[in-house]
């Protein structure tokens, strides 16, 4: 669980610094916006913008009862947050499942990606999965 949020800790403790230095030198409103949007590429950076991860044999058991993808994804992942992203609402209808928490969902993403753990990858209640599908696909299957 560390590395998923050790990107935002980083990026927010480069923001208190950078911003300090500016703030040492009396530039205020630039420490102030320098600080600000660190926080805010931190922040779209979290996993805190995902919506809560479940296990992959409670997704997979999810996805059996009411008919709704399985999203394997892991944090820092640039195409995972462009899904969630373009997804909007909707994302929180499909069960998302870190691959970083959960080995056998980790082992799940390598036996349809070729070995790989190329995430995202969206499994379908009948088996059929997509490696880094075009979000609308997804949508229509939500």
């Amino acid at each position: 669980m560390v590395r998923g949020r050790l990107l935002p800790v980083l990026l927010i403790a480069a923001g208190l610094f950078g911003s300090a230095g500016l703030f040492a030198d009396g530039s205020t409103v630039g420490a102030v916006v320098m600080l600000l949007a660190f926080v805010a590429f931190a922040a779209v950076n979290s996993p805190l913008v995902f919506p809560p991860s479940l296990g992959a044999e409670e997704a997979r058991r999810r996805s059996a009862a009411d008919g709704r993808p399985v999203v394997y994804w892991r944090p820092g992942c640039g195409y995972c947050r462009r899904l969630r992203f373009r997804l909007g609402r909707d994302a929180r209808r499909a069960h998302w499942v870190d691959i970083w928490r959960d080995p056998a969902a980790a082992a799940a993403v390598r036996a349809v990606a070729d070995g790989n753990e190329t995430v995202p990858t969206v499994v379908l209640p009948d088996g059929r999965a997509q490696v880094n599908p075009d979000p609308e696909w997804v949508r229509e299957r939500l």
